[in-house]
Order: structure tokens, then C-alpha cells, then sequence
């Protein structure tokens, strides 16, 4: 497995092959993290009101005996229309999962290899527009003619930000915005070369 290494007009150059550190890993972890990182983005606000939050239905609705119904002490049963919801959702609910620091670092490294595999993962020396200009940006993406990128600077800035800003197929962040949520989630991922360096001394 090799990263697609660009020249300055986003085309290929070389190729540099992934560390072993990237290759083996467990697919679970891209599971767990991507479940987390779902999880994290519920809205929670789906609510509904017990008996006991329902207004009214102090009055019995009809006598115990005699009418030949089931007994019926408040209006404010789930039984009846208007009436509290047994058992519903409140907004108190906690999603959050778990995933520990080093199943976050294999999540990533799997789906970095994943894009390797796929002729996706590419890396070039800089990612920066200094124009501003969005149709700048877009000449970038399309050399690259990939339906979708994911580009991760080491420091992100303002024009850069801007230029890609419009350009809905393409996404521009900061390496320590990198997860293996946004690198599973782009068919093809454009890393600026101090970057990778980086992730590679921290994968061994």
C-alpha cells in the first residue's frame, strides 16, 4: 500500500509506501469510532411528557361501579388520548461512547490505509490558495478528478479556508481536526506532506 505523492500541479510524481504501523489493523476500530462519532451528533431533543407532567385529569372520569367500564381514576393515563406517555423519550438521554485514545489512533490508521488501497490518499508539499479565490481551489480538486477530498493543512488559513469554503464536494481542515470519522467519510484524502510526517512518527 502507497500514498500518491503530487507535484505542484496536483499531479503524480511518486509513490511512498505506508509503514508497517498502518497495515493489520482491526476494522472494529474504524466501527467503534465512527459509532462514537455518530453517537455524538444526535440531536436528543425528541421528549414527551409523563402522567405527571400532563395537565388536568384531577377529576375521576366516571363512576368506579356501575358503568360497565374498566376502572379509570385520571384522564391523564396513557390509556387515553392526551393522556402521558409511558415509557417515552426524554431529552436527558446520554449517547456518548467511549473510545480510548489508542483505538482513536487505529481508526484512523485503518482508514488511511483503506484510501492507500484504494489510489485515494494523496500528499503534497503545500495546500494553500493564496488568491482567495474559490475557482483557484476548484482547479486544485478537479486535477486531482476525484468525486470528493478531504484536504488537511497543518495550519489552516484564512484564504485557504475561503476559497474552499464553496466548493461543496471538497472539505479543508486542520491536522489536529483529523479523525478517522472525516477520513472514512471522503473518497479520497489530500495531506500535506508535514502532516503525514507526523502521523507516521506518532503511528510507531
Amino acid at each position: 500500500m502507497s500514498a500518491i505523492i503530487l507535484n505542484e500541479k496536483m499531479e503524480k510524481a511518486s509513490e511512498l509506501a505506508l509503514p508497517e504501523s498502518f497495515q493489520g489493523i482491526n476494522p472494529h476500530n474504524l466501527y467503534l469510532y465512527v459509532k462514537s462519532a455518530q453517537a455524538a451528533q444526535r440531536a436528543n431533543s425528541a421528549t414527551a411528557l409523563t402522567r405527571a407532567e400532563v395537565r388536568g385529569g384531577g377529576k375521576k372520569p366516571w363512576a368506579q361501579k356501575g358503568g360497565g367500564r374498566a376502572r379509570a381514576g385520571s384522564r391523564r393515563s396513557p390509556v387515553f388520548v392526551g393522556g402521558g406517555k409511558a415509557f417515552g423519550p426524554k431529552n436527558n438521554r446520554n449517547y456518548d461512547l467511549k473510545v480510548n485514545k489508542k483505538q482513536k489512533k487505529l481508526a484512523l490508521n485503518f482508514a488511511l490505509n483503506e484510501h492507500a488501497q484504494n489510489g485515494t490518499l494523496f500528499i503534497v508539499d503545500s495546500i494553500e490558495i493564496a488568491s482567495g479565490k474559490t475557482k483557484d481551489a476548484n482547479a486544485m480538486f478537479k486535477a486531482l478528478n476525484q468525486r470528493d477530498a478531504l484536504f488537511v493543512k497543518s495550519i489552516l488559513d484564512e484564504n485557504t479556508f475561503l476559497a474552499f469554503d464553496n466548493i461543496q464536494a471538497t472539505y479543508v481542515i486542520e491536522s489536529n481536526e483529523l479523525n478517522a470519522f472525516l477520513a472514512a467519510n471522503y473518497r479520497s484524502v489530500v495531506i500535506e506532506k508535514a502532516v503525514w510526517e507526523n502521523l507516521v512518527s506518532e503511528a510507531k
